[in-house]
């Protein structure tokens, strides 16, 4: 916590404003637009259920198609399953992680050929890092089928100088309680279509019709953020710079201490790019390293120490198994490859430096020692 929180929490006790609407949510929806740059904003439940609105927005029905990148977790494709479309996931490209241009042109390609393009495409910036979003921007605008960027990972990212959440016709951020800023559960929907941005609002809040009764003429949800939780986030977005700070501080010391070891590579950083650094994510050369992958994670939890394997691709998820995938090119699966050689490293905010070494010290001795 930043340590302002409560005077946010005390303000909506003392006005009674507990309920999903409140000077809070206001202020934040503003604050958010502003720090990015774009029209509006509508606060949320989650960042599943800014994908879900999003969704909604662009009109995806049952049996449509939606493309979306493969290596995130399982909630950038959820809510494509809630509408009853189809996903169709997207690998990796190996100088982001993120979505390749190449694949998702192939896919396009086949869409044509078969005579249904997909409603939209749904772009993830993994572990705070942009995608390439020129050439995924371009490839979409060249099909005229709507993007949506899921930034959950990415506030405070910048590509090319731009706000990360900003390049495709929704943006999403997630607030969980392990992202660089929290409201311990919530999202964001942005974009700089004012007319969707009010459509949202009207939806995440059951949909009731302008009457002087309870009236519905379409299906709503029940996605809004409280005000108490907003005024959390409201204190949270005051300290971002610094937790992106410390989170890219973290990143560097780790680089600085482990790269030197042979067969140890860090998630690179696109050029003229700014990365949140979310989480510190490398990859682990088994042949060259002499260490397993699933050898070393035991050691460090067994030195009470977290640390994970990257996102397991979707299209290798057992609930996404019978869905189309493209890979990178025939001969490589990035994100298959990365799931297999890649680990994330605790990089919480508020890590000391004392405890960031201990875990140095414990890869490094096993690393070493083999």
């Amino acid at each position: 916590m930043s340590g302002s929180e409560i005077s946010y929490i005390n303000q909506a006790f003392e006005s009674n404003w507990v309920a999903p609407l409140g000077p809070n949510v206001d202020a934040f929806e503003q604050e958010i637009a502003s720090f990015t740059g774009v029209k509006g904003a509508v606060a949320l439940s989650s960042g599943t259920a800014a994908i879900h609105l999003a969704l909604s927005l662009l009109d995806v029905q049952k049996e449509d198609v939606v493309f979306c990148s493969s290596l995130t977790f399982v909630a950038s494709a959820n809510p494509i399953l809630y509408h009853g479309a189809e996903p169709v996931f997207i690998d990796s490209e190996p100088d982001t992680w993120n979505m390749s241009p190449s694949a998702l042109e192939e896919a396009f390609e086949v869409a044509v050929a078969a005579g249904k393009l997909p409603k939209a495409v749904i772009v993830v910036n993994l572990y705070g890092q942009s995608a390439r979003m020129d050439e995924l921007v371009s490839i979409c605008q060249k099909y005229r089928v709507p993007l949506i960027e899921d930034a959950a990972e990415s506030l405070g990212a910048k590509y090319k100088g731009k706000a990360s959440g900003t390049f495709g016709e929704f943006g999403i951020f997630s607030f969980n309680g392990n992202k660089i800023i929290t409201t311990s559960g919530g999202g964001m929907l942005i974009s700089n279509n004012s007319e969707a941005i009010s459509k949202a609002r009207f939806l995440s809040a059951q949909a009731k019709d302008p009457a002087p009764h309870y009236q519905h003429s379409e299906i709503g949800y029940n996605y809004r953020l409280s005000n108490i939780l907003a005024g959390i986030g409201r204190s949270q977005l005051e300290v971002l710079k610094e937790r992106v700070h410390a989170r890219r501080t973290i990143f560097e010391i780790y680089q600085q201490e482990l790269a030197p070891l042979p067969g140890v590579f860090f998630m690179p950083e696109l050029d003229n790019t700014f990365s949140t650094r979310w989480l510190t994510a490398l990859t682990i050369d088994e042949g060259k390293t002499g260490v397993y992958i699933k050898d070393l994670l035991a050691f460090l939890e067994s030195e009470n120490i977290e640390a994970r394997h990257v996102w397991k691709p979707l299209h290798m998820q057992p609930l996404f198994s019978n869905y189309k995938y493209y890979p990178h090119d025939k001969n490589e699966s990035v994100s298959e490859k990365l799931f297999k050689t890649g680990i994330c490293l605790p990089s919480g905010s508020g890590m000391t430096l004392e405890d960031q070494m201990r875990v140095i010290c414990c890869i490094k001795k096993i690393v070493v020692s083999g």
